[in-house]
């Protein structure tokens, strides 16, 4: 009878492990994370027998060699976990490795026939040879007080031998140094991208520079901008993002109210870039020059704030680029350029580029250029305009060329399109991405969109910015609710996310819109704006007092960390913001009617905040500076318009 072939060395195995968790697109793109977050790995691991089993998950930054190991615990149905920290801005790999554990296994047969009261001499012995055995991979201090025990296993009277082995030092030490030559391992490694702290906290605030002096009559200075900066640092917010604040093109510049024909004195949209004066390099002359702009960032730092800078690949009719690389562009049979269109939307100011050209790869490389020399003026956040309308394949590229030079940069998508278009924007390396939160306002909407963002795969690596309006959305809500819808969507959005922003005029309640649209009237895009920031009927100490708490409180300072409270009305939303360090709990109420007062009973789940169903829950509301005793999960909550929210410090 002939024998099969030898078995290859590696051709035993009797773990398995797989379905690793998280793992994305089969470890096509990493997960992410922030200095001090955890990482939780998941995996299905089982073996033949009846054997135990011992799983590790391994970790290590990339330019290590040396790895670290956290154990994982079953879950149930052979499901496994392990956590670890995230403690440098440096890229992580992470792979789950399992075994079987001898010397458990050898322990729960030695309990199983004390337990019956057998004869033990047998496994005693056996349990000194595995632990002879593992003194041989110990370290010095380690391998001697292991023979000590292998002695007590062995020469003892059997109840000190018992006693010896059901030491958990000995356990402990076990679980380092024996057997791992039947070792199965998930292959090959998964990344971690590791992003700095803004990336996962930040509060917005969208100015538009021009707009930032005395008149509406002229172009305002980064000089007289610079004096806006002390109050928006003052409301709170960390991040102050421009518009773009290059030169604008004359050629089919827009009017106000985006009309086709503009007036001698009429700004122009600063989306259509490019002039005689230069491009995605320059400064628009009104503003200053470069080195202004560079005071204007270096000012910001001072006061606290981070300057974000929008990036929007199009060009003006009169950019350079149209000039001297017209093959970068798209041209019509007669051999025109094709300007920019969304049916019904037309925009004849702007020139959108060929990424597909033939000169493809020096447009590419240029426009890496534009991201590395707004860096090199203290730069390190970028809003990028309509990025879904660009090749995938282009942001992926220049995204990895970026951080290859600065990896602490970070990128917000404006991708106002289809989910899935979104979801691969962040994997491939979009830090932040706007989201649909400005059209979800009920209830029903609100739970079912933030369940999909905070839970399952997408929250590895998908980082939701909650802007409330944008200089091209004015909501409905906003435009009809009055002040109450303002602070309702202030609350909602800077407590549901740890990114978050708002367009300035939103704390003055601004809400003129284009009759029967999401639009602004006299939209800032098309004009020079001034106003009173201390007008009348401003929202600007709820601004502040928020914004306060979301840099108090370190459960307001995550997103994923959130759970929604049962709460027996349709007009009003109850959930959890969990502190990660389990120190500082926030219960958050919000009303969603902006004119008239709500009440309800609202569940709170005691369990997750560490108490039993009849225990007290001691409330400090930090918006109204009042305290409430709660007893037990069911309780009684009202709210008006005024002050249209709750956020509680939860205390036992």
């Amino acid at each position: 009878m002939s024998v099969g072939r030898q078995p290859a060395n590696d051709a035993l195995y009797r773990v398995v492990v797989e379905r690793v968790y998280p793992k994305l697109d089969g470890g096509r793109y990493p997960v992410k994370r922030t200095v001090g977050e955890q990482l939780t790995v998941q995996a299905d691991i089982f073996a033949d027998g009846h054997d135990a089993i011992q799983a590790v998950v391994r970790f290590r930054k990339v330019s290590d060699k040396d790895w670290w190991e956290v154990p994982m615990l079953l879950l149930g149905n052979d499901r496994w976990a392990g956590t670890f920290r995230i403690t440098e801005e440096v890229p992580y790999l992470y792979t789950v490795a399992a075994w079987i554990d001898r010397f458990g296994s050898w322990k729960h047969m030695l309990a199983k026939k004390l337990a019956a009261r057998q004869a033990l001499r047998s496994e005693l012995l056996e349990g000194a040879a595995l632990v002879e055995a593992a003194a041989l991979r110990a370290g010095q201090n380690e391998k001697d007080w292991l023979r000590v025990q292998a002695e007590k296993l062995q020469d003892n009277s059997e109840s000190e031998a018992v006693a010896a082995a059901l030491d958990d030092r000995l356990q402990e030490v076990m679980l380092r140094y024996q057997r791992r030559d039947d070792r199965s391992e998930a292959s090959p490694p998964l990344m971690v991208w590791v992003d700095r702290p803004r990336a996962r906290f930040s509060a917005w605030y969208e100015l538009f520079p021009r707009s930032a002096g005395t008149s509406a009559e002229r172009s305002a200075t980064f000089t007289e901008a610079e004096a806006r900066l002390a109050d928006i640092a003052g409301l709170g917010f960390d991040v102050i993002y421009l518009p773009p604040i290059h030169p604008i093109g004359q050629s089919n510049r827009k009017g106000k109210d985006n009309s086709l024909e503009a007036g001698p004195t009429d700004p122009g949209s600063p989306w259509a870039i490019g002039s005689n004066t230069g491009g995605h390099k320059a400064v628009h002359p009104e503003l200053g020059t470069l080195g202004a702009f560079r005071r204007f960032v270096a000012h910001a730092r001072e006061v606290g704030l981070e300057v974000a800078l929008d990036i929007a690949f199009q060009c003006s009719p009169d950019h350079p680029y149209v000039r001297e690389h017209p093959d970068w562009f798209y041209r019509r049979p007669d051999g025109s350029i094709h300007y920019a269109e969304n049916p019904p939307k037309k925009y004849q100011d702007i020139y959108p580029l060929n990424f597909e050209c033939e000169d493809w790869q020096a447009l590419w490389q240029e426009l890496l250029s534009v991201f590395l020399h707004w860096v090199e003026q203290g730069v390190r956040i970028f809003r990028v305009d309509n990025p879904h309308t660009k090749p995938f394949s282009f942001w992926e590229w220049v995204i990895r060329e970026v951080h290859a030079i600065d990896p602490g940069v970070i990128f917000l998508s404006e991708a106002f399109t289809r989910p899935k278009r979104m979801a691969n924007l962040a994997k491939l390396g979009f830090t932040q991405s706007y989201t649909y939160f400005t059209w979800r306002t009920t209830k029903q909407e609100l739970a079912e969109y933030l369940t999909e963002l905070t839970q399952g795969e997408q929250s590895e690596f998908f980082r939701p910015n909650f802007f409330t309006n944008t200089p091209d959305i004015l909501p409905l809500g906003l435009q009809t609710g009055g002040p109450g819808a303002f602070k309702i969507r202030l609350v909602l959005a800077a407590t549901l996310s740890s990114n978050y922003g708002i367009y300035s005029g939103f704390e003055l309640c601004e809400s003129e819109a284009v009759p029967g649209k999401e639009e602004y009237l006299h939209s800032e895009k098309y004009e020079i704006r001034s106003r009173n920031w201390r007008a009348p009927g401003n929202i600007r100490p709820l601004v502040s007092q928020v914004n306060a708490l979301r840099r108090e409180y370190r459960a307001l300072q995550y997103t994923n960390n959130l759970l929604f409270c049962d709460i027996d009305s349709t007009e009003m939303l109850a959930y959890l913001k969990l502190d990660p360090a389990n120190e500082r709990h926030l219960l958050i109420v919000v009303t969603l009617h902006p004119f008239q007062s709500r009440e309800a009973t609202i569940t709170v789940p005691l369990d997750r905040l560490g108490l039993r169903r009849h225990d007290s829950l001691n409330l400090w509301d930090r918006l109204s500076d009042q305290t409430f005793l709660w007893h037990g999960p069911h309780n009684y909550v009202r709210l008006d318009p005024m002050l249209p929210a709750h956020i509680m410090e939860v205390t036992r």
